[in-house]
């Protein structure tokens, strides 16, 4: 909190500026449309897949790429390349940490358009794990670091050239090529978490990899930060190209309701890791801000570990009305279903 006689007028101009209603409301409804496109994408690009199956083509899990013929995988992909362009553009109006949280709910859309298209289970359980991700996402928001800003292009390169962020690429990259040569195609198709901690590890870079493209973007002058530029777009091209390869194997192989929150757990985490090293955001938070950041992100653990474990539960709100019901009510059901199991056991072991 800032105190009113330590502002001058020009900082008061900027804040102002920074902070302007109109820019935070933009921001707002493009991080909301960015989570409607990009969880309304998983599912087109499921149905795509389904589609390819059931024509005979090879799978995309086998090595298939059949689902490039498909419109429909085609919408699905443009759908989330544009979510991805609004939530890139919301964070030039608002702050990043509105912005990234709410990446959240496109596990909730997702998760609400499979029960209706894909005819997945969604009961009560899954309900409530939608409304503790939100109240979750609304924890992470309120207590986030700020992402720290970068005065100049001289200053994002050296922080670039940070050994700790040197050692996070090197251990991307390693990690990758093991999974990608020998963990996937060994073990891939049986477990969920080989893909997708590959899609989590290089969306990581590739998220960083953005923010440094964005910033050159609005820097560039010269040549130089043209073929900086070039650089950045280089390196987000090719993130972008493996996250969409072993994303649709992971896909392909496993139900979308397993497949997507853990892909925003593993990813969120990733991304938080890479920033912090990058950008050093946590190093200024207050203890209070770092307990409610960890409160908030085991409250969205437990929100998708209620939204795909209990899937397969046929559990409706009916269900509870005997929680609610008298306790004489409920020991009389009780002891008339026990008297009708030892019944039929009776009868059994007499007719032996």
């Amino acid at each position: 909190m800032f105190k009113l006689g330590s502002i001058n007028n020009e900082d008061a101009i900027i804040i102002t500026e920074k902070y302007d209603g109109s820019n935070f409301q933009i921001g707002l409804l493009l991080a909301l449309s960015s989570s409607l496109f990009i969880g309304s994408s998983f599912i087109i690009k499921k149905r795509a897949l389904i589609r390819i199956n059931c024509a005979g083509s090879l799978r995309a899990s086998a090595g298939g790429f059949g689902y490039l013929k498909e419109w429909m995988w085609w919408l699905g992909f443009c759908l989330m390349g544009l979510g991805e362009v609004a939530n890139f553009t919301a964070y030039a109006f608002a702050p990043a940490s509105l912005v990234t949280p709410l990446g959240a709910l496109s596990v909730v859309v997702t998760a609400i358009l499979a029960s209706k298209f894909l005819n997945e289970n969604l009961n009560i359980i899954g309900k409530l794990g939608c409304i503790l991700c939100l109240l979750g996402s609304t924890m992470i928001i309120i207590h986030c670091p700020k992402t720290e800003e970068v005065e100049s292009l001289d200053e994002l390169l050296i922080k670039l050239q940070d050994s700790a962020f040197i050692l996070y690429v090197v251990v991307v990259c390693v990690l990758s090529s093991f999974i990608v040569f020998y963990y996937g195609p060994k073990y891939g198709a049986q477990n969920v978490l080989i893909y997708i901690i590959l899609c989590s590890a290089i969306g990581s870079l590739s998220v960083m990899s953005c923010k440094c493209l964005g910033f050159a973007l609005k820097e560039a002058h010269g040549g130089s930060e043209h073929s900086l530029i070039c650089a950045f777009l280089f390196v987000v091209m090719i993130c972008i190209c493996i996250q969409m390869n072993y994303l649709n194997k992971a896909l392909d192989l496993f139900n979308i309701s397993i497949v997507i929150p853990i892909y925003y757990v593993l990813f969120t985490t990733m991304v938080i890791i890479a920033s912090t090293i990058l950008f050093k955001e946590w190093q200024n938070l207050r203890s209070v801000d770092i307990i409610g950041n960890f409160a908030g992100f085991f409250v969205i653990v437990i929100a998708i570990f209620l939204l795909h474990g209990f899937k397969d539960l046929e559990i409706t709100f009916n269900d509870y009305h005997s929680i609610l019901s008298p306790k004489q009510d409920f020991l009389v059901k009780h002891v008339s279903s026990s008297a009708g199991n030892c019944g039929s056991n009776y009868s059994f072991v007499r007719s032996i």
